[in-house]
């Protein structure tokens, strides 16, 4: 069966707890959920809601306590310490609040790194990062580092960086959160083309302008998904795109 029969993300019945007795903390509480390749998802929840614990699982940054969680068909609970780090680099593009751009480094060298990690050539390493700073509308800022560049510009290059492995799902956690208005609809509108062009996205947000960008609306309220509302159709294209 192609890869791309299965969903991108097949999450079952997954918990997690910390700490122990009285202590314990239900961090999520059995959430189940499945999203389709094109898929364009918002997950939603106030501080404490469960969404960092199941964004960190989503990102093989952490496995939960029960439950199983097949990424693009692999169970993920059955890899080792190094087969997550090559799911990280190669099947997960991530896209932060902070940014996470390394200073005094170019914009091209800095979308170049996940490259450098998989251990491509420096020609051919090149020339996917200028495709994927193209792609966000930075091709003519490679040269520039971090400091040169406005918040939405930076937060630009590390969408960019994201994509230059062509991973399976783009994960953003809070992509807009330390972003004026102007940057915040310039990156959304790079997301927005994104998922047109067949990416799938799963982002985690707290304000509901981000939200109403995405097809899709999951909210958590206690590790508990109590709302999974579709707000527009996933595009027959846009599945068809990436196969």
């Amino acid at each position: 069966m192609s890869e791309h029969l299965h969903p991108v993300l097949d999450v079952r019945k997954l918990v997690k707890t910390y700490g122990q007795g009285e202590a314990t903390v239900h961090a999520l509480r059995g959430a189940s959920l499945t999203v389709e390749r094109g898929d364009y998802v918002a997950i939603m929840g106030s501080s404490g809601s469960g969404k960092s614990t199941l964004m960190n699982i989503l990102g093989c940054l952490d496995i939960p306590t029960s439950g199983r969680y097949l990424l693009d068909g692999v169970d993920v609970s059955r890899l080792s310490d190094n087969q997550l780090a090559l799911v990280r680099n190669r099947r997960i593009g991530f896209v932060f609040q902070s940014f996470n751009l390394i200073p005094r480094t170019s914009a091209l060298a800095n979308v170049e790194l996940p490259l450098a990690y998989a251990g491509l050539k420096a020609r051919e390493r090149r020339r996917r990062a200028r495709a994927a700073l193209d792609l966000v509308g930075l091709a003519q800022r490679a040269g520039h580092e971090p400091n040169q560049l406005s918040g939405g510009q930076q937060q630009r290059v590390a969408v960019a960086r994201a994509l230059v492995t062509a991973p399976a799902l783009v994960l953003a956690d809070e992509p807009t959160g330390n972003l004026d208005t102007q940057s915040t609809a310039d990156v959304l509108s790079v997301l927005d083309r994104l998922n047109r062009s067949g990416r799938t996205i799963v982002l985690i947000t707290h304000e509901p302008d981000v939200a109403a960008h995405t097809k899709r609306l999951i909210r958590l309220v206690d590790g508990a998904i109590v709302e999974d509302v579709r707000q527009r159709p996933i595009n027959d294209h846009e599945r068809a795109v990436l196969r």
